[in-house]
């Protein structure tokens, strides 16, 4: 056993000096690993960070969540020209939903509407994402205070003037000093602050609640009525447990019965089921795996293509050294480790940069983008050991080759 911890010793001493006195070939060589293995790395991180984000920006969220609406969250395979004739779905249809589902835990109203300019005295904030909803969806979005509250069931119903911003919002307006309570005007009427939501962070979706505000529907429905620049949604979050295909086929039951459609009519709506949209998000993070592997793995055989035709020259340079060191005894094993140990070892330097290149990119993306690119151990590993098993078998002919070497006529071909 001492014997191979000795021969291992003495090969990996050769390969460190071999590498270490042809400095320039090394460097050359390590390029193709290196942008192989950053290549790689650098899709997966992406992936997994943007996996990871979704993930968090749609963990208050029950994925079983339905979005009923005219619009649907994926591909249909209804014609575009007939989609554009779906009815919006109506105030009175939410209600109706409200009163007579099943297995519900809630259900709530919201209005997709323009971005618009918030004022308190002389400041005021542009670009804000107008959240119009009943009370219901405090619950169903998971949201959480900083100040105040959420508007209630009475306040909702009136359309009473009241707002709760997002954080970023209030600090905008506000500064350091308490909102609540203040006015602040919106479409051209006066919003009293009831309540500023916690700071999320931003949003992989776009829109964050650190720049959103929320205020009741029928606001604006008592002000535009039911109007086509306003796209209504109706939210439905089921209890835990529910079968959701049974679940949505009495959502499409009871809209249909409320809107008096007849047996063997199309629905003129779409449910869309929040975890669909996530499996729909999951599959083209798979996609982009995917083409990363497949653009990356050119990368990753130029490079390999690159350190075996290294290790072949570095062979050839060295043959009459290597039929020196067989005539004084060294075994095939210790020659062919000597050529192995320096392709693995030139290979994973060159994974270490790559991967130390990811590193640094993330780490400023992360500091310029307010989005956290994660790196994650098992990725380092993943690129450590691709590294490794490139090394490995870019190295094993060339190491073959000179192990086989006869030591009279390595020593006659090198004079």
């Amino acid at each position: 056993m001492l014997v191979y911890l000795r021969l291992l010793k003495e090969s990996l001493s050769f390969a460190i000096n071999a590498l270490r006195n042809n400095k320039l070939r090394t460097l050359l060589s390590l390029l193709g690993v290196t942008i192989g293995i950053f290549s790689i790395i650098a899709v997966l991180a992406a992936v997994d960070s943007l996996d990871k984000k979704i993930s968090k920006d749609l963990s208050s969220l029950d994925k079983n969540t339905i979005y009923l609406m005219k619009f649907c969250f994926g591909p249909s395979n209804i014609p575009q020209w007939k989609r554009e004739q779906f009815p919006n779905v109506k105030y009175d249809e939410y209600i109706g939903l409200k009163n007579s589902m099943n297995n519900t835990d809630q259900v709530g109203y919201q209005l997709f509407v323009n971005r618009e300019s918030l004022k308190y005295d002389s400041k005021t904030v542009s670009d804000v994402n107008i959240i119009p909803s009943s009370n219901e969806m405090v619950d169903i979005d998971g949201l959480s205070f900083d100040k105040g509250r959420f508007y209630n069931e009475s306040e909702s119903n009136s359309g009473t003037p009241v707002i709760v911003l997002g954080y970023d919002i209030a600090d905008g307006l506000f500064g350091t000093s308490d909102p609540i309570g203040k006015n602040i005007r919106l479409y051209g009427q006066r919003f009293t602050v009831i309540g500023v939501m916690a700071k999320q962070g931003a949003g992989f979706f776009g829109d964050s609640n650190d720049t959103s505000v929320y205020l009741p529907a029928n606001f604006l429905r008592r002000m535009y009525g039911d109007s086509d620049a306003m796209t209504p949604v109706i939210v439905l979050k089921p209890e835990k447990g529910v079968d959701m295909e049974a679940y949505k086929a009495e959502v499409a039951q009871k809209l249909r019965a409320i809107r008096g459609m007849k047996a063997g009519e199309m629905d003129n709506f779409f449910i869309n089921v929040l975890s669909g949209f996530t499996d729909f998000i999951d599959g083209i993070l798979g996609q982009m795996n995917v083409v990363g592997w497949i653009i990356s793995g050119f990368s990753l055989l130029v490079g390999g293509f690159g350190i075996a035709n290294i290790m072949f020259v570095s062979v050839k340079e060295r043959t009459n050294l290597i039929g020196i060191q067989k005539s004084l005894g060294a075994k095939n094993k210790f020659i062919l480790f000597q050529f192995l140990f320096e392709a693995v070892i030139l290979s994973v330097i060159g994974g270490i940069i790559g991967l130390l290149m990811v590193w640094g990119i993330a780490f400023l993306l992360t500091k310029l983008l307010d989005f956290e690119f994660v790196l994650s151990l098992s990725n380092i590993l993943l690129g450590t050991g691709l590294a490794a098993f490139i090394g490995l078998v870019s190295g094993i002919l060339p190491a073959v080759s000179a192990a086989k070497l006869d030591p009279v006529e390595a020593i006659r071909t090198g004079m």
